[in-house]
């Protein structure tokens, strides 16, 4: 990756909606030239897919939960599989601290979030657990 790539990357985390025609303007490249470099990009890994937000009146009203897990370090493979199997996961990443997993689950109700928790709660290998429900976004990139 070079100086461009980065660029590129820059332009599209700003705003994953701008065309090709808008990016290769912006870099002062030809169009088929950014169209090769995102096809390069998409191979090798860099970009890994497109995806969608919904949000505001259109999106459908998601609550939002980050849970944090203190995992038996025996357990953790098995733990991390079965959170994996869990629709409802949006995000699973490994911390730093006092726990050691962090879990970032959406349901559609409180109480389908509540089931989601105390299902969390009872899995092999969980020794302790700590939730927190997401009340707003103040910034999403």
């Amino acid at each position: 990756m070079d100086a461009t790539d980065h660029r590129l990357l820059d332009l599209l985390e700003a705003d994953a909606r701008t065309s090709v025609t808008a990016l290769a303007a912006r870099l002062k490249l030809a169009r088929s030239t950014v169209q090769d470099r995102l096809a390069r990009l998409e191979r090798s890994g860099e970009i890994r897919g497109y995806t969608i937000r919904r949000g505001g009146a259109a999106g459908r009203r998601l609550i939002r939960a980050h849970v944090m897990l203190s995992v038996d370090p025996k357990a953790a493979e098995r733990v991390v599989a079965d959170l994996k199997a869990l629709p409802e996961l949006k995000r699973l990443a490994t911390i730093s601290g006092e726990f050691d997993l962090i879990a970032e689950i959406a349901a559609d109700t409180t109480e389908r979030l509540d089931t989601l928790l105390d299902h969390i709660g009872r899995l092999n290998g969980i020794q302790r657990t700590m939730s927190s429900i997401v009340l707003s976004v103040k910034a999403e990139r």
